[in-house]
């Protein structure tokens, strides 16, 4: 079997009996092109050894990689030789002594109050894509703790009654509920009327599951969300461009500011591990550091 063959074998494992998201198995597939690149596609999966994967971990490095990024193409590499040695391709495991790169710790970003509402009513201000459509993206966001895949995806089947909640599919299949305020209600409503009309217009079935959609009726893409949320936070909108995960970042934040516990915190999220949820804390505690020497005379 050739790295290649392997390879695409390996991805549709992942993605049909592992059940790992269409983003992941993307994610993998990237990461393991580029191992074909630095080595070779046709190159017996048996004669790969640990100084060829170290020699490719460099060759990103030397790329400008950043660590995370080195970090999952490590990821992705191991777990397609725990595949071989599992299916028996391999006898011995090249990547058991491979390690990961130091991860720098950095302060995860998230939006004031102030720059999420003003983010929030730009749609409404500017009117550069779907107003309706893009207003109830943004409450969503904020009100639920969504991942941008997971608020693509959603349908209307997902929804409880009166839309106060959902059940959806995070990372791993795994289901839990998200819950939507007021606000985002409102929006979702507005949305919903010219959803139906455009439906209609472009002669699309008023069935369609999938909530949100472009101006063809035709489903969105995570691609479509973020070029949303880029376009009004650039330029023609508050000019403060936003990572589309700063969302997910302000909606932890705000709860463990206003008491949340951080397990309920974790529940929302979706989180397997507490420890990836103590990482807002961190943001809390970094936040309160900057307004003390912003604040402090003696600072």
């Amino acid at each position: 079997m050739t790295l290649k063959e392997v390879s695409d074998e390996f991805l549709v494992y992942i993605g049909s009996v592992r059940g790992l998201s269409e983003n992941t198995v993307e994610g993998y597939s990237r990461d393991l092109e580029k191992f074909q690149s630095y080595l070779t596609a046709d190159l017996e999966i048996t004669s790969i050894n640990q100084e060829n994967i170290l020699l490719s971990i460099g060759q990103l490095s030397r790329e400008n990689a950043s660590s995370a990024s080195v970090n999952r193409f490590i990821s992705a590499v191991r777990n397609l030789f725990k595949y071989c040695k599992y299916i028996g391709y391999i006898k011995v495991n090249p990547c058991l002594e491979v390690k990961n790169v130091k991860n720098p710790q950095v302060v995860t970003s998230f939006m004031t109050e102030k720059e999420v509402n003003e983010l929030c009513s730009m749609p409404e201000k500017k009117e550069l894509l779907w107003t309706s459509r893009d207003t109830a993206i943004f409450r969503m966001l904020y009100s639920s703790g969504c991942r941008i895949s997971e608020l693509t995806n959603i349908r209307l089947s997902d929804f409880r009654k009166n839309y106060h909640s959902a059940i959806i599919k995070g990372k791993g299949n795994k289901e839990r509920v998200v819950y939507f305020d007021e606000r985002s209600r409102e929006a979702l409503a507005a949305y919903m009327a010219d959803r139906r009309k455009v439906l209609s217009d472009n002669g699309r079935d008023l069935k369609e599951d999938r909530l949100f959609i472009n101006q063809k009726g035709l489903p969105i893409s995570v691609g479509g969300m973020r070029f949303i949320i880029s376009k009004y936070s650039g330029a023609e909108g508050t000019n403060h461009h936003v990572n589309p995960h700063a969302f997910r970042h302000t909606f932890a934040t705000t709860l463990l500011n206003n008491g949340a516990d951080v397990r309920m915190v974790q529940e929302l999220l979706g989180h397997s591990s507490i420890n990836t949820t103590q990482r807002y804390t961190h943001v809390t505690t970094q936040h309160l550091k900057d307004i003390y020497k912003l604040a402090h005379p003696h600072s």
